[in-house]
């Protein structure tokens, strides 16, 4: 009697010998292949051609390997992927009744095009088949090895599309390599069969790469009449290390962004064709976080220019980025003024904040404005609270007809700041005091910040009522001929009040002369004339100091101060020598004697 392990054994045997057989690859005749291949794609508006080899795997599911495919959009239509090696899974059920359906694609090593219109017809015979309500479908794509014909922004794409049977949604993640930045990109909740309804679908999506990443979470909807772009609304976050590097690299410009560092943004947003509108908006620059509302649109044109409008408001903001950039204008080394590199862009920017910092000077109340237009910039401090006074001031900047040149125009004023405080912020030390008021208003242009500097023109002034010099006792300073009294105890106890210190400076070519400049107190008056060169930051002036007590009002003394305006040296002039020629006028305002020309501080 035949033992029952036998046949168990032999049909054991035989599953693994078919098992074998259908996990190995068969070559098949190429051309017979490519045309049972290429009625799967028909119904998709996809042709077929193959110059490579054909290889059959029938298990675990059937699948068909062709080599150096071409994929065209039909018969006649451009090629979408060239010279690549494309695998189709084979639906085992259509495959019973001799009809070749599409289970799914994998398509490694291809060309693809770059040319967005070319692939507009298989878009949309598949979005005509699930409008019809036809389930039978690619239920995955992949894509490895792929790069962007015709350049070499985008390679090594890889592509993963799952679209389950079982499932309503799809999701698509991919990798890829644009312009030698490694990225990563995952979208997924989507809903294929309301996009082929033209509803509306929700979708997750987040882009990342070494210096940064985008995060996007909300909805989908068709293009409005005459776009290309489907409309979106949502909430996104964007994060950049570096804002600058990440839009040279996107191959976008942007206004100002050469001045950003690290950078953030995160609120609520919608889209229309070539625009995003945040109604609500928190954006990050450096340690500081402003929030308010704001809109991004793209002009005509080629390139296309952004324009950037926002209203924002923080509780403090540092300043020290713009400022010094504005500051770099004075700077005696040449820094070119071109402007193009600032107004890759038009920008609408108002700012408010309880408190702003440029280094170790504070201001509270802050209210600015920032304009970028093509070839022009505009800052303006409209309203800021300094030391218990006020600041105002604008500079302006634009290009002349040669576009390396930079028309410069500054002007500003103080009212009241204590001027004591704002010494001490500043690290001067706190040598004068009382309520300071000024105005200032220079223009110039040129090239770079040197020849600004030898061709600025304007008026500055400023002045001090009520205020006091703390250090120096200047009427004992006349009675001693100049002698500064020795020791710590006498400078600590030295002190001139005085009723008004005002200094003028009219510029020309970068020197400044002093005019109606002078001091008047109640026992001491002084005067001052010279000049302040901003090209050699150097100040070469003299000037006298007078008593004004009746009983000896001829006792006086000449002093000169000279030496760079960082560490300037004063010393006495002996008596007899000639002052500087062409002595100032005594401003009547100041009524001093004939003695006293001009006042200083």
């Amino acid at each position: 009697m035949m033992s029952p392990r036998r046949p168990i054994l032999a049909l054991a045997l035989a599953g693994l010998i078919l098992a074998g057989l259908g996990l190995q690859d068969w070559s098949v005749d190429g051309r017979r292949a490519t045309r049972f291949a290429a009625h799967a794609l028909d119904d998709y508006g996809l042709a077929l051609t193959t110059h490579g080899t054909a290889q059959l795997r029938l298990l675990p599911l059937p699948r068909l390997t062709l080599g150096q495919v071409r994929i065209a959009a039909g018969p006649t239509g451009p090629t979408l992927a060239d010279a690549g090696r494309l695998t189709i899974a084979l639906d085992p059920l259509g495959l019973l009744v001799g009809r070749a359906d599409l289970g799914g694609l994998r398509l490694e090593d291809a060309r693809l095009s770059a040319d967005a219109a070319a692939w507009r017809e298989p878009l949309t015979q598949l979005t005509g088949r699930m409008r019809s309500g036809l389930t039978q479908r690619p239920r995955w794509i992949a894509l490895s090895g792929a790069r962007i014909d015709g350049g070499e922004d985008a390679r090594d794409i890889a592509i993963d599309l799952a679209w389950p049977f079982w499932s309503a949604t799809a999701e698509v993640r991919a990798s890829l390599t644009w312009r030698g930045v490694p990225m990563r990109v995952a979208l997924t909740h989507l809903l294929p069969a309301y996009i082929a309804q033209g509803l509306r679908t929700p979708f997750t999506a987040w882009v990342t790469w070494p210096d940064g990443s985008l995060a996007l979470d909300g909805t989908a909807g068709p293009p409005l009449d005459g776009g290309a772009m489907p409309v979106l609304a949502g909430r996104a976050r964007f994060e950049s290390r570096a804002l600058p590097e990440t839009l040279a690299w996107l191959g976008r410009d942007a206004p100002l962004a050469s001045l950003a560092g690290a950078f953030s943004l995160d609120g609520r947003f919608e889209t229309s064709e070539k625009s995003v509108s945040w109604p609500s908006l928190r954006v990050g620059l450096g340690d500081d976080v402003l929030e308010g509302a704001g809109a991004v649109a793209l002009g005509p044109g080629t390139p296309q220019r952004l324009s950037v409008q926002a209203t924002l408001a923080a509780e403090t903001l540092n300043l020290a980025p713009l400022m010094g950039d504005l500051v770099k204008l004075f700077e005696a080394e040449p820094t070119p003024l071109a402007l193009a590199p600032l107004t890759k862009g038009d920008l609408d920017l108002r700012l408010s904040a309880a408190e702003g910092r440029v280094g170790v000077v504070q201001v509270q109340d802050l209210a600015a404005s920032i304009l970028v237009r093509d070839a022009a910039v505009e800052v303006a401090v409209n309203r800021a609270r300094l030391q218990d006074g006020t600041l105002k001031g604008r500079v302006t900047l634009a290009s002349g007809a040669d576009p390396a040149e930079t028309e410069v125009r500054m002007q500003g004023s103080l009212d009241r700041v204590d001027l004591s405080t704002l010494l001490g912020e500043i690290g001067t030390g706190r040598w004068m005091s009382g309520p300071l008021q000024g105005q200032f208003s220079l223009e110039g242009s040129a090239r770079d910040s040197a020849g600004l500097l030898a061709h600025l023109g304007g008026r500055a002034t400023l002045s001090v009522d009520g205020g006091a010099i703390s250090g120096l006792d200047l009427a004992e300073l006349v009675h001693r001929n100049g002698v500064v009294p020795a020791g710590a105890l006498a400078r600590r106890n030295g002190r001139t009040a005085f009723e008004r210190a005002a200094i003028t400076l009219r510029f020309a070519d970068g020197v400044g002369e002093f005019a109606e400049s002078g001091l008047r107190g109640p026992s001491v008056g002084a005067s001052l004339q010279g000049r302040v060169s901003l090209p050699t930051r150097r100040i070469e002036a003299r000037g006298d100091l007078a008593l004004r007590a009746a009983a000896d009002p001829s006792r006086g003394l000449l002093f000169e101060v000279s030496g760079p305006w960082d560490a300037p040296t004063a010393q006495v002039v002996p008596q007899g020598e000639a002052m500087l020629p062409d002595p100032f006028k005594v401003p009547a305002a100041l009524g001093l004697s004939g003695n006293a020309r001009a006042y200083a501080p």
